[in-house]
């Protein structure tokens, strides 16, 4: 399932991928302690991810069930920002990351790990 998350549904969203199915109410008492967002903003919000079909809610107390996975989000994120950044060339984007002068010797060894598994 593809689904396009705006940055406010991704909070929703981060919420049920870490803590599970949770009702409205606890999303919104994190919410107001993380961004400051009214119980009828998350409310509101929580709404729309109903309606992209990426949350389903149980009764009784308004349980959310997230139906889509963080790996699957972050892997339609990706494939639309190479397209959009890269011309959909992955190779392109790594040589980017690659050629940042920041990276630790754990992140480089971790990035040869995943290379040599792919080949």
């Amino acid at each position: 399932m593809e689904i396009k998350f705006f940055d406010s549904e991704l909070k929703v969203m981060d919420i049920l991928w870490k803590e599970g199915d949770t009702t409205a109410k606890r999303i919104a008492e994190i919410l107001t302690r993380q961004v400051g967002w009214s119980k009828t903003t998350t409310y509101t919000v929580i709404k729309k991810c109903i309606e992209k079909g990426a949350i389903r809610r149980y009764d009784p107390n308004f349980v959310c069930h997230p139906l889509v996975t963080r790996e699957q989000t972050r892997e339609l994120e990706i494939t639309e920002f190479i397209n959009k950044m890269y011309d959909g060339a992955a190779d392109q984007l790594v040589a980017s990351i690659l050629g940042r002068k920041n990276l630790s010797l754990e992140e480089i060894k971790r990035l040869k790990e995943i290379v040599n598994k792919l080949e």
